[in-house]
């Protein structure tokens, strides 16, 4: 019986996540996206315990947006001056 009861959790537990996340009246996708974006470039998933994984995932992800964000202006020159 406990099986099924944790069973039961979970699902709520999975089933109110679900209607948070799909929630219009809650964060907006805007919103959620720029946390998520923030989060990864600060490293929030990096292992706390090692200060130097922390800082070299930081700083290399910050690089890859920069370099990111740079290709895409280059992108959009290329395209409006026509070659």
């Amino acid at each position: 019986m406990a099986e099924r009861q944790d069973s039961d959790r979970e699902s709520r537990r999975i089933l109110e996540r679900i209607a948070h996340e799909t929630d219009p009246a809650g964060n907006s996708f805007v919103g959620r996206t720029t946390k998520g974006v923030r989060d990864h470039v600060t490293a929030a998933d990096a292992d706390r315990a090692d200060p130097i994984e922390i800082w070299g995932t930081r700083i290399g992800r910050t690089i890859g947006l920069l370099l990111t964000l740079g290709l895409m202006v280059w992108l959009v020159l290329y395209v409006i001056r026509g070659s």
